[in-house]
């Protein structure tokens, strides 16, 4: 392991203990104060990629503030004047095009990106049960929104990206599927019919119920990148901590999709990294623990990310998924499904051959 990776392990870790506390711990800040300048910027890159620039730098000025450390006080204040400042204008556009879309008919649910709060995510992502052409009707005519090109998953999934000028982030507009390969089209409505509303910033969103909010991040950790953000760690964790998740609904919703074992285990993984880093677990039930098939000792810092094991782990959970799509006579969920391991390949290939797999995921 390279002096690199292994710095990058510790800062990843870091970020953990900086925020899945209420009380940052203090070997991490130590860490934070003995960082030269390049290691202050790798932490901030890796803020920004674990969506907890503002959570993570609160903990820094805060302890930077006690100790009238000036020089760190100054760089905490100015990521996050610059991240705040973002964030107040992506959220102006995000709300202008929630409002278009539902007055187009278009319901519209804000996914993941509220869910880090108070930070956002890089990219603004939506869930839509209208059609797709009154989606790029809305986008073109009200926004002048340029669409940028789709990936063969893309495609599959049935979403789209679009680029407004003076917005940094490109809204992503997921249209009547989720999933990788948008299998899910009865499960995705439920972002819909069961959504909420929710205050952000001054501005109100409709944003999923808690029990879809875990479901599309289970989709997206457990079932697409096989890697966790430190945000997901500390987003799931603050919601069970509450109270919020009806465990039984959860389990009766995805369990006729083959994803429940899926939620348990990203479940059971957030819960093993509450326990390391705060101290304590997070309060499950036995039916969650039961149905977890592997734990967060079996993740790794690598990659910038939290990497979770995709052999034999992940391809168990997917050939799960397929089976029960199949079991239930879904075909186009089955055939949908039945492309993931090309798309992979493909990726893989393409991401040796060009270091990078835009164009395919």
């Amino acid at each position: 392991m390279t002096f690199e990776s292994i710095r990058e392990k510790e800062l990843i870790h870091c970020l953990c203990g900086l925020t899945l506390s209420p009380t940052p711990s203090e070997d991490c800040l130590q860490m934070v104060r003995t960082l030269d300048a390049a290691g202050r910027q790798e932490l901030l890159e890796l803020t920004h990629s674990h969506h907890v620039v503002i959570r993570a730098f609160e903990a820094i000025r805060n302890d930077a503030l006690a100790r009238g450390d000036d020089s760190m006080l100054a760089w905490a204040d100015a990521t996050l004047a610059a991240e705040r400042d973002r964030i107040v204008r992506s959220l102006a556009y995000l709300e202008e095009v929630c409002n278009e879309l539902e007055a187009a008919g278009c319901p519209t649910t804000v996914i993941k990106s509220l869910d880090h709060w108070p930070d956002i995510g890089n990219d603004l992502d939506l869930y839509t049960t209208g059609n797709d052409r009154t989606v790029h009707e809305v986008m073109k005519s009200k926004f002048a929104a340029t669409l940028e090109p789709q990936s063969w998953g893309d495609r599959l999934a049935q979403k789209w990206n679009f680029k407004i000028a003076g917005l940094e982030s490109p809204i992503e507009i997921h249209v009547q599927r989720l999933g990788q390969t948008g299998e899910h089209t009865a499960l995705a409505r439920r972002f819909v019919t069961r959504r909420v509303q929710k205050e952000v910033g001054g501005k109100t969103f409709f944003v999923p119920a808690p029990e879809e909010r875990i479901i599309v991040a289970t989709l997206q950790r457990m079932y697409r990148h096989f890697y966790f953000r430190v945000c997901d760690l500390v987003n799931t964790a603050r919601m069970v901590d509450a109270g919020e998740v009806d465990f039984a609904e959860l389990q009766r919703a995805t369990t006729p999709y083959g994803i429940w074992r899926g939620v348990a285990t990203y479940l059971a993984i957030v819960s093993d990294y509450a326990q390391k880093f705060r101290g304590r677990p997070l309060d499950l039930p036995a039916a969650v623990t039961k149905a977890a098939i592997c734990s967060g000792d079996k993740v790794r810092p690598r990659n910038r990310f939290l990497r979770v094991p995709i052999v034999p782990q992940c391809a168990a959970l997917y050939s799960e998924q397929v089976t029960r799509a199949a079991f239930n006579g879904d075909v186009p969920a089955t055939f949908r499904l039945s492309m993931l391991p090309y798309l992979a390949s493909a990726a893989a290939i393409t991401q040796k051959l060009t270091g990078s797999d835009k164009g395919v995921w």
